[in-house]
Formats: C-alpha cells, sequence, structure tokens
C-alpha cells in the first residue's frame, strides 16, 4: 500500500492506493509506519486545534503512543522494539483480544442488561476465560467515508445531513475524521469533533468518477491505526454502488481490517433508483453485507434516502451502547492463522439471543523490515501516482 499527497481544492490529504502489496506487507507497513514520523502523510491546514502529521514539534501520534488502551483495564498500547538488525518487532500481551459486542433478542431489540457471566466466548471452537467485561458508553476514533462518484451527485445533501446527525449524537469524547471516496480517496478532515469543521469538510466533496470502495476502506484502517487516539475505531461507509475501480480485493480489505484489532464496519447500501441494476445492486449488498458481519458492524439497506437519517441515528445508538469483552487467547499467536471467534449469551428471561462481534482475528505478533523513508511530495491533479 502506498499513500501520497496532493492538493486539490481545499483537501488537505489524500489516500491514494495505487496499488495493494500482500496482506502480510500491509501488516507490516502499518507497524513500521506506526513508528516512524508520518512523513507520507502532508499536514493539514493548521489551526490552533490542528498540529502537523510530521516534522517540527511532538505529533498528534507521538502523543497519543503514549496513553493507556481504553477498555483493557489500563493495559499500555502495544510497544515496536528495534533490534540490531533493523527489524521493528510488535511487543504487547499478543494473547489477548478485545471485542466490541452487540447483543439482540429475536425480535431485533438491543439487551442491555447481561453480565459478564451471561457470555461465553469461544475461539476456533475452544471456550476461553473473559478477563474484562465493561458495558458502558466508551469514546470511538470514527472515519466516516462516502462514495462521492457520480451516482451520489441526489443524494449528497440526506447523507451530509445524516453524518452531522450522526456526530451529534455520538459521544462528546469521540472523534472523526471524513474521507471521500471515487477513484481515489481524499481526507476532508482530519480527526475532530467540532461540528463546524466536519460540515466545512462536508461542503468540499464534488461527486464525479467511479467506486473504490475496498482501497478507501484499506487506507482508512491504515490511518486510524497511526492516528486513533481511542482503541474503540469505527468507520461508517455509505455507498450507493459496488467497487469498479479498487486495486485491492474485498478478502485484502477484510484481512487488513481484521489485523490489528481493526475498526468495526458499518455500511449503508443506498442501492435504490434507476442508476444500480438488479444483479448490480445484489452483489453491493453481498459485499457490505460481508464487510459488516466480518468485523462486527451491521449493513443498511434504505428504501429511500429519507431514511438515511434514521440509520445514522440507530449506527450512533449501537456504537454508544455496546458491551466490551477482553479474553486471553488460549492458542499461542506463533502458530499464526486466522482464528474463529464465536460469542454466545444466554440470561434467565430471555429467549434467544444473538451476539453481533467481528467473526475473527489474525495474531498480533508480527516482525517487519525497516522500508528506506520516502518523503511525500504534492503533486497536482494530473501527477501519477509514486
Amino acid at each position: 500500500m502506498h499513500l501520497r499527497s496532493r492538493k486539490i481544492q481545499r483537501r488537505s490529504v489524500l489516500l491514494n492506493l495505487a496499488s495493494v502489496a500482500l496482506p502480510l506487507l500491509l501488516v507490516a507497513a502499518r507497524v513500521v509506519c506506526a513508528q516512524q514520523p508520518t512523513g507520507a502523510l502532508p499536514a493539514a491546514p493548521q489551526t490552533a486545534s490542528t498540529q502537523p502529521l510530521s516534522g517540527g514539534a511532538p505529533s498528534q501520534d507521538a502523543d497519543r503512543q503514549q496513553q493507556p488502551s481504553e477498555g483493557q483495564q489500563g493495559t499500555p498500547l502495544p510497544a515496536l522494539e528495534r533490534s540490531a538488525g533493523g527489524q521493528y518487532t510488535l511487543r504487547e500481551n499478543a494473547y489477548e483480544v478485545r471485542l466490541n459486542a452487540t447483543v439482540l433478542d429475536s425480535a431485533g431489540h438491543s439487551i442491555q442488561t447481561l453480565q459478564q457471566s451471561d457470555f461465553h466466548v469461544f475461539e476456533d471452537g475452544v471456550l476461553q476465560t473473559i478477563v474484562s467485561f465493561r458495558h458502558e458508553d466508551l469514546p470511538v476514533s470514527l472515519g466516516i467515508l462516502i462514495d462521492s462518484s457520480g451516482s451520489m451527485y441526489d443524494k449528497r445533501a440526506a447523507v451530509n445531513a445524516a453524518a452531522i446527525n450522526l456526530i451529534k449524537l455520538s459521544n462528546p469524547e469521540d472523534e472523526a475524521f471524513l474521507v471521500d471516496f471515487s477513484w481515489e480517496a481524499f481526507i476532508d478532515q482530519d480527526f475532530t469533533n467540532d461540528i463546524g469543521k466536519l460540515q466545512q469538510g462536508l461542503s468540499y466533496i464534488k461527486s464525479s468518477g467511479g467506486t473504490a470502495i475496498y482501497d478507501a476502506l484499506v487506507a482508512s484502517a491504515d490511518y486510524l491505526s497511526k492516528n486513533a487516539k481511542h482503541p474503540k475505531q469505527v468507520l461508517l461507509l455509505v455507498t450507493d454502488g459496488e467497487d469498479n475501480a479498487s486495486s485491492a480485493t474485498l478478502d485484502a480489505a477484510i484481512r487488513r481490517i481484521q489485523d490489528f484489532d481493526g475498526p468495526v464496519v458499518y455500511c449503508i447500501g443506498l442501492l435504490f433508483g434507476d442508476d444500480t441494476s438488479k444483479s448490480e445492486s445484489r452483489h453491493a449488498r453481498q459485499v457490505l453485507e460481508t464487510l459488516a458481519a466480518q468485523t462486527g458492524g451491521a449493513a443498511y439497506f434504505p428504501k429511500s434516502v429519507k431514511d438515511v437519517n434514521a440509520i445514522a441515528q440507530e449506527v450512533a445508538s449501537d456504537i454508544r451502547t455496546q458491551y466490551t469483552i477482553t479474553y486471553h487467547s488460549t492458542k499461542p499467536p506463533e502458530l499464526g492463522g486466522y482464528r474463529v471467534i464465536h460469542v454466545e449469551a444466554k440470561a434467565k428471561g430471555y429467549g434467544k439471543l444473538s451476539v453481533r462481534t467481528r467473526s475473527g482475528y489474525y495474531p498480533r505478533l508480527v516482525t517487519a523490515a525497516q522500508p528506506s523513508p520516502t518523503p511525500a511530495v504534492g503533486r497536482s491533479p494530473a501527477s501519477p501516482a509514486q
């Protein structure tokens, strides 16, 4: 994966995925970049509340790496150690896995009164021991990804209003960044909880071009991993079609999101109207449902653009009322491979309960070689990717 920057109108940062490396290389790049100065990303327009992303004074990243991981009883964030040979190794309690879980009854109503003893967590079919359990409104680092392809033009006003309403209904300590994507993905507003800045960022988006959903997801997940202040992380994706422009695949996007405790993905598919054929709509729906199911989120398919605002409210409520469960895996991380997670909830007085959480993860012990630093260079719209 390669990040480069350019200026288009007032957009501050370009997340461009000209090519997508193998999944393990994506992980390696994430580990190294988390330790190195973020020279591959330029500074956002400086205000009283925005610091440069690279160079000069200590960055937001440096401050955030020193903060404890919320939701894990004060456990420090993972540290990177460099060996004499230039290798970086992620050092943390690799057996600890954190889950954000939503519990629903048979009618689809959220259940908010369960205790730790009501949950059972299985990894690869083996019962795990829960070591931490919380049910409170934890702050979230949120990325809002809005499709800016040409077919979104007449839907933008309603989508923008819903995005702002989502922020207004969120935890006041939440932070959000705004991305629009067509052929490429741009950050229109860096992390903030300022409604005015987010509204301004939304005004930069112009609808044109294709739909590179997977590239936008991979780039945004990577951006979250480097810059998010909170360990609880979410991506909200709003699109009206299927991917037709990414260099990444659906599998690569899901793999990247599942690495390193990646974000939960909520999807809003505006799959109505004459712009989407039945076959395209069916495939797009399957993709969005897969993204949500694999990461512990939910996919919504409104019948008209008027329903988007109500969905945004439901997403905000779901994020704020989840259970946070942590367990120590009985399977050593050195064994590698994908780990399947299944969570059950049973409590007296309730019928059958379903638990929505991520379907699995990849172990967190990773070694990556240090790449040669490549400074970012601003480019004009006509310039090719590096």
